[in-house]
């Protein structure tokens, strides 16, 4: 009966933070009408509405609110217990959550390494972006996230652990080497990397500070597609420095940009309340080995 009470309340904070019982059933797997019935079960077992519902969007009533308080303590003190009953059993799997521009750097050498610690446990990975991995993390979808800082000040139940910091650079062909970033910015098309990522708005707002209207080509989500789209030819683009073998190739130049002060901040972000905080932590030693700087 537990597990079953839980997993609604589970359910529940997810409605009640999407506010939709449609976001909520694709991101369970269920059915809307697995979660409108679930919502109806545990209105009925707490005896008063805990959704107001208008069109298709939901908020939580006054005692809505009042059970959020309680069901997010409650589903993990009940993880807690699950892992406390099975022992060791948990300590056999890990979720990852990453951003695609780590899965494509440093994540092979964090898993490498892990894996010699761990050769008997499994690691599954989901890629997303810096808003979909806090609430993966939040939400229990994920045992911890390779992600941005958040903007926001972390609640006391996150741990956030600093790994590395990337400056901004001008990725640029290898025929360009050697020439004035800004000239080059004011002069050749600019293939964006996206304004909606945590790169690409610190892009955005250096080109507004320096007074640049760049002639725009295109407007890509992928560091490894801007990263081929400029050694075609096509384009200069200002994206993070991360540490990659695709920004290493010789047809590609990395210009430093001297007034670029903002830098993306990466870090592990986990919950303080974590069953397999062994591994957990354990994976923290070996991601801050691998994405320590250079000497």
């Amino acid at each position: 009966m537990l597990e079953v009470e839980t997993a609604f309340l589970n359910t529940f904070l997810l409605v009640a933070r999407r506010g939709s019982m449609s976001e909520a059933a694709r991101q369970l797997d269920l059915s809307p009408t697995a979660v409108a019935q679930q919502m109806r079960v545990l209105e009925r077992e707490l005896g008063t509405p805990l959704l107001l519902r208008a069109g298709r969007t939901v908020r939580p009533t006054e005692a809505g609110d009042r059970l959020i308080e309680r069901a997010e303590a409650l589903v993990r003190d009940a993880g807690q217990l699950r892992a406390w009953v099975h022992g060791q059993a948990l300590q056999h799997e890990l979720r990852v959550g990453t951003l695609a521009t780590v899965l494509h750097s440093a994540l092979p050498d964090i898993l490498q390494a892990f894996t010699q610690r761990h050769p008997h446990t499994r690691v599954s990975i989901r890629a997303g972006l810096a808003s979909q991995l806090y609430e993966m993390v939040a939400e229990g979808a994920v045992d911890l996230a390779l992600t941005l800082r958040p903007a926001f000040d972390l609640a006391k139940t996150f741990c956030w652990q600093p790994l590395r910091e990337e400056p901004l650079v001008l990725l640029a062909p290898a025929a360009l080497a050697g020439q004035d970033p800004m000239q080059l910015l004011r002069d050749e098309p600019l293939i964006r990397y996206d304004r909606t990522l945590g790169g690409g708005k610190l892009a955005d707002q250096f080109l507004r500070d320096a007074g640049i209207a760049p002639r725009e080509r295109f407007e890509l989500n992928s560091l490894l597609a801007v990263a081929m789209m400029v050694a075609r030819g096509l384009g200069v683009s200002m994206v993070p420095d991360i540490d990659a073998p695709f920004m290493r190739e010789p047809t590609l130049a990395r210009i430093a940009l001297p007034q670029a002060r903002a830098r993306r901040a990466l870090g592990l972000l986990w919950l303080r309340a974590s069953p397999r905080q062994t591994l957990v932590l354990n994976f923290g030693e070996c991601a801050t080995a691998a994405m320590r700087p250079a000497p």
